[in-house]
């Protein structure tokens, strides 16, 4: 199975690629950014976006598509655009895959690390653990990107919780704090060296209880 993760974003959208055998190994296939210049009118700057991802489609045509669900309360305009963007990135893989997901920064953050507010530097490094990369992804929206195909392959056996347009999820406010896990950060030491177990059927089990978290 393959798997298209995207990290939605006006100037930069990142998209990460990976493939899950039957066994459950995961190996990454592509990683990138599609991105637009800022002087382009936004029709233009939509078109890019369309184009670039229609592209990594039909390269690598992905059995399902993940991508990150957005959470702004302090810079509305730069929310709207990005915004913009995330409903381009949904029409253009709609066109080309009927499997799409969608998830919280917190839901991604517990499902590769166990802990929802994991700082994006142990996210990365836990990225490149699990895909066994020399270096860690760069830039950094297709770290982020490949953390949300990395999120995908873990929760994918709850098959359609988290489909795009399963309005049982996204009762109350839409994030899953999980009973029992620890509170706590990766200590330096084992940054990117100890992975915590996926806690995907945690996350299924309370989908639908919690706080939201501003992106």
């Amino acid at each position: 199975m393959i798997i298209l993760g995207i990290d939605p974003g006006l100037a930069t959208l990142g998209y990460g690629v990976v493939e899950k055998d039957n066994r459950g190994k995961i190996i990454p296939l592509a990683y990138g950014v599609v991105t637009t210049p800022k002087e382009l009118p936004l029709p233009k700057r939509l078109l890019l976006l369309e184009k670039g991802v229609d592209e990594v489609l039909v390269k690598y045509r992905p059995d399902e598509v993940a991508l990150e669900e957005l959470f702004f309360t302090e810079n509305i305009t730069t929310g709207i655009a990005v915004s913009q963007a995330r409903g381009v990135a949904l029409l253009t893989c709609a066109k080309r895959c009927e499997r799409i997901f969608e998830y919280t920064p917190m839901q991604i953050k517990q499902a590769l690390t166990g802990y929802g507010r994991a700082d994006k530097r142990q996210m990365q490094q836990v990225v490149a653990s699990i895909l066994k990369l020399k270096e860690i992804p760069r830039p950094d929206d297709a770290a982020d990107a490949l953390a949300i195909a990395l999120c995908q392959a873990f929760v994918s056996r709850f098959g359609d919780l988290f489909a795009v347009g399963n309005m049982t999820r996204t009762k109350g406010k839409n994030t899953v704090p999980v009973d029992g896990l620890p509170n706590r950060k990766l200590t330096p030491q084992k940054e990117g060296k100890k992975v915590i177990k996926s806690t995907a059927a945690a996350i299924a089990l309370k989908a639908v209880q919690g706080e939201g978290e501003d992106k």
